[in-house]
This record gives structure tokens, C-alpha cells and sequence, in this order.
């Protein structure tokens, strides 16, 4: 389809023709700060809002583009006074706040490194990535900071200079550097296209957290992807945008703040706990148009019968991601809702590959959607040979794909273990139908194999979310000496419902009529709550483990 767009049309989205086809623009200039609050202030847009803050006790703090610029040039000559430059990292652990995003312009002014650093990381993780990458400066808060102060000249010798947003210790106060006039004198050192900006430190299923390098190109290859998911309205001129999605992880800042900023519009945020009564009253306060999801997060939202009914929303965009989105979900989005759900697909590593665009395409309900433009998607079985449509395979994509990170901080053996000849290994797993359209079916660790079964837990899960009694599930293989492992259910039942034996059978059933008779829950265990990792997904392997750990003993 976009090869019948013009030149001027494809250009708009971040795309050109090229010797292969159509292919995504990258500019050797391309930096994060030039696309986001640069271009802004460049088009004479300072005054425009960027940002506004709700603070736990409901005073507001609204940021315009010449505010923020003014604070991340404030903050950038004093990470320079101490040593910053071309290349450093500097730990950015400051939450969902302003900080965050103005640390983020402020080391792209300095040409250094920024490193995402979740608040939700416990003192052995935080420790692990700031000594991983040899951080000198850390920018926290208060509350962020709090539980490490005692321990920290022990366990982060490194660390030099921490910055603390309305410190209650001895700290610099960040928040008094980014409320100082910048220096006149102040020239930034902007890095290029691909000079290193990023570094995010996520989860893998085995050690600790691995950090992963991006360079600046990271948002201008994401760009094209970008204005699809958002469905071709990023750009329109009343859309407020706003994730729940941790800024420390690609959701909430490559697929939401950044993109708002790309095209000059304004990012709404808070540091409120999430929850579906919660959010609905937030978006309905500050107008939000345009989110990123988790579909762990919609499947919260989805519990509410009749949102609109209760409130004034404008929401009329989710983008989701991370993790497959159940069919009966997406049918709740649209028909109770009221928006347009775009699923897309991709890694930290190598993101945005596959996915949808309702404006231009049919989605079809449990499908990740297609091969974006820019980018070729293959599905291989073991040997990396590439299967027939209707098959199960692996997906890959070349090593030299667009949105690839620059490869893993001081862990080679993790960066090879990715390569399959000339592709890049995703190590999750997918049919393709005949149109072209890709069907998650699990990651290839996650895998259940019982009795001779290949079993996707993925599958599973959506069947049981379409149960009326089932708000959240995760499917698991428990050791079993007889088939090797069973399929094993938890679930959090929805409002209204109890646990008992015969809501186990039902649930059984339902699977087994269904899907299959092999693909039912031996086992069906009741939760509360559901752990979840730093980019709010169910935390299957957390689940796993605990019965592998019960199953030793």
C-alpha cells in the first residue's frame, strides 16, 4: 500500500523510496534532542505546552518547550561542571516527573549517555546497572534515593555527584540546578545519528538486568512506526498524550514522551499508583487523546463495563504493546471504549517490526498486525530455515535492521547468542497467515512442553480472559515426573467471583472446549495480585520459577 504514496506523503511519516523499496529515513544529523523540544523551539513553538505535572497532593506544574529547554540547558552546564561529556553515562532515576524529561534534553545537549533507570528497581539492581556501566553522576529524587543513601559508598563506589530532587539529606538539590537561568555561554556538543544516547538496563530470564545501547537514530527509525500506531493522528493539533508506562523503559519514553515531542504536543504525568478508577479520572482531567497500553493495563481498564458512562473521556487512541492483547480485549477497546487499538510488536533490541494501523488496514482481533514498512520479518524453525504460512517459527529480521540497538554493555556472549547467520533472533515465537497478518504464540522460553505437546502459553491466557470470571491470567509449565511438565494456571478473578473447585472445573473446561484437551490447566491456582516486571507485564517467569523451586524440594 505505501508504495502508491507520494514522495511527499511517505517523507511526512519518516519514509522515502529507496533501490529496495521503501525504506525509513534516517538523517546523519538526527538526534533526540533536534526531533523533540530542538524542532519545537526552532519553529518558534516555545510557548507551546509541553508537559503538565500532577503532584501527589493535586497542584499541578505546567512546563512550555522554552521552559524546558531553559531547565535542560540549566541542568546541562552543571553536568558538565562536574565532568560530563561526549560519551559518559549519567543515571537518570527520577520517575515520571519533569525531571526525567528534562535530564533526558540535558544530557543530549552534552552529547553523553543517558541511563534508564527504573524506580522500581531494588538496591541490587540499581547498584548492578550503575556499576555495570561505570555512572559517575546519578540524577534521583528524594523518595528514589531514600533507600540507598546509607549503603551507597559501599555498594556504588563509583558514583561521584548524586543530584536530588527537593533532597531531604546533603545532596545538590536537582531541582534548584534545573530552576537556575542558563548560562548565555553555554554551548551544547549534540552527538549524530549514530553516536550513542541510551542505554536501558531491562530484565532477561536469567541474571541481572543487561543494558542495552541505543543511538540517537533510535526515534527517527522509530518514526515511521511511530505515526502508525498512533494511527496517523500524532500530529493532531488537540491530542494530550499519556502512558502509565515506566519512563525508564522503552514504553513510556520511546513510544510515548518522546513521540508527544516529536510532534510538539503535550505529555500529561503523574506518580499516582495505577488503577483503572484512577487512570479514567486522570485522562478525563487533563483530556488525554493519545496513550501507550500494556495489555496487562487494558485488561485492568476492561473491567469497567461502561467507562464513557462514568466519564467525560477524550480518549480516542491506545497504541499497545509488550505483549500479546486477547482478542476479547481489543472488541472491549472498541466496542465499550470507543477508540482505535493499535497492536505492534518488537523488542528493546530491534523494535517496532510488526503491527497495525486501523487507518489504513484491517486489524484482526488477536493478530499483531503486519510487517511495518522499513522492515522485513521472516518466521524460522530451528535450523533458521523459514516455514510455510499456518506454521509456528521463530521470529527474525536482518542484524542491519533500522530500529537495531548498538549491541549490550559488557555482555558479548548475550549479543552473539541473538545472531542466527545474517538475522537477529527474537527468541519469540509466531504463525503467519496467508495475508500476510502475524499470530503471537509465546516466547520460546516460556514454551510449555507436556506429553510431546509444543504448548504457547499465550493461547491459553486469552481463553481464559474470555471466561467472565477471569480478569487476568498466566500460564506456566510446572515439572511434572510423568510429561515431563503440566500446563499450570493463575488466575485473578474478576469482581463478583469466588474461587472453588467447581470454577476450577468451568475453567478447565472452557479451555478444553475451546482449544484442546491437551492445552487445559491441570492445575488452577487463585491469585490476588500478579507480579509484574519493570515494563508491566505478568511476570511468568517469577511464576515459573517458584515452581520449579517447589518441584526440587
Amino acid at each position: 500500500m505505501f508504495e502508491d504514496w507520494s514522495n511527499g506523503r511517505l517523507s511526512r511519516i519518516g519514509l522515502r523510496r529507496g533501490t529496495g523499496g521503501i525504506e525509513i529515513h534516517v538523517p546523519g544529523d538526527s538526534n533526540l534532542y533536534g526531533m523533540t523540544v530542538g524542532a519545537q523551539i526552532e519553529a518558534g513553538r516555545g510557548h507551546a505546552p509541553a508537559m503538565v505535572f500532577e503532584r501527589d497532593d493535586g497542584t499541578l506544574e505546567h512546563w512550555n518547550f522554552a521552559e524546558v529547554d531553559a531547565a535542560a540547558t540549566a541542568l546541562a552546564a552543571r553536568l558538565r561542571q562536574l565532568g560530563a561529556g561526549p560519551g559518559d553515562p549519567v543515571g537518570i532515576h527520577t520517575g515520571m516527573r519533569p525531571e526525567t524529561a528534562i535530564a533526558h534534553m540535558s544530557i543530549c545537549k552534552l552529547g553523553a549517555v543517558a541511563v534508564t533507570l527504573s524506580q522500581l528497581y531494588g538496591p541490587d539492581a540499581l547498584a548492578h546497572a550503575l556499576n555495570d556501566c561505570g555512572a559517575r553522576i546519578l540524577l534521583t529524587t528524594e523518595d528514589g534515593w531514600a533507600p540507598h543513601r546509607k549503603s551507597a559508598r559501599k555498594t556504588l563506589p563509583q558514583l561521584e555527584k548524586v543530584l536530588v530532587s527537593e533532597t531531604h539529606g546533603t545532596e545538590e538539590d536537582l531541582r534548584a540546578v534545573i530552576s537556575n537561568r542558563p548560562p548565555a555561554s553555554f554551548e551544547p556538543d549534540f552527538g549524530r545519528a549514530d553516536d550513542p544516547a541510551l542505554l536501558m538496563y531491562t530484565s532477561g530470564s536469567t541474571g541481572m538486568p543487561k543494558g542495552i545501547r541505543h543511538a540517537h537514530r533510535v526515534l527517527a527509525s522509530y518514526r515511521p512506526s511511530i505515526n502508525l500506531f498512533y494511527n496517523l493522528s500524532l500530529c493532531d493539533a488537540d491530542a494530550v498524550f499519556w502512558s502509565p508506562a515506566d519512563w525508564a523503559w522503552v514504553g513510556g519514553l520511546l513510544d510515548m514522551l518522546f513521540p508527544a515531542w516529536l510532534a510538539g504536543r503535550p505529555v500529561a504525568t503523574s506518580e499516582a499508583r495505577f488503577s483503572a478508577d484512577w487512570a479514567f479520572r486522570f485522562m478525563a482531567r487533563y483530556k488525554v487523546t493519545h496513550t501507550f497500553l500494556t495489555p496487562t493495563a487494558i485488561k485492568r481498564l476492561a473491567e469497567t463495563p461502561d467507562p464513557r458512562a462514568e466519564h467525560d473521556l477524550a480518549l480516542r487512541v491506545i497504541c499497545t504493546g509488550g505483549e500479546a492483547l486477547a482478542a476479547d480485549t481489543l472488541a472491549w477497546a472498541e466496542d465499550r471504549l470507543g477508540v482505535v487499538c493499535n497492536e505492534f510488536y518488537g523488542l528493546t533490541e530491534v523494535n517496532h517490526l510488526i503491527g497495525n494501523c486501523a487507518a489504513l488496514y484491517p486489524r484482526r482481533p488477536g493478530s499483531m498486525g503486519i510487517a511495518y514498512p522499513g522492515h522485513k520479518v521472516l518466521l524460522v524453525d530451528a535450523e533458521g530455515s523459514e516455514v510455510n504460512p499456518g506454521e509456528p517459527g521463530e521470529i527474525v529480521t536482518p542484524a542491519n535492521a533500522p530500529t537495531r540497538y548498538l549491541g549490550y554493555l559488557n555482555a558479548p556472549e548475550k549479543e552473539a547468542g541473538l545472531r542466527l547467520g545474517p538475522m537477529m533472533r527474537t527468541r519469540d515465537l509466531a504463525v503467519q497467515d496467508e495475508d500476510g497478518y502475524f499470530w503471537y504464540k509465546g516466547r520460546s522460553d516460556d514454551l510449555i512442553k507436556s506429553s510431546g505437546f509444543r504448548i504457547g502459553p499465550t493461547e491459553i491466557e486469552e481463553c481464559l480472559i474470555a471466561h467472565s470470571a477471569v480478569a487476568e491470567a498466566a500460564a506456566i509449565a510446572k515439572p511434572d515426573t510423568d510429561r515431563g511438565s503440566i500446563v499450570k494456571a493463575f488466575v485473578r478473578l474478576s469482581k463478583g467471583h469466588e474461587a472453588s473447585e467447581e470454577l476450577s472445573h468451568a475453567l478447565k473446561a472452557h479451555v478444553r472446549e475451546r482449544l484442546a484437551a491437551y492445552k487445559a490447566p491441570r492445575e488452577i491456582e487463585y491469585v490476588e495480585e500478579f507480579e509484574m516486571t519493570s515494563s508491566g507485564k505478568v511476570n511468568r517467569k517469577e511464576l515459573r520459577l517458584r515452581e520449579q523451586a517447589l518441584a526440587a524440594k
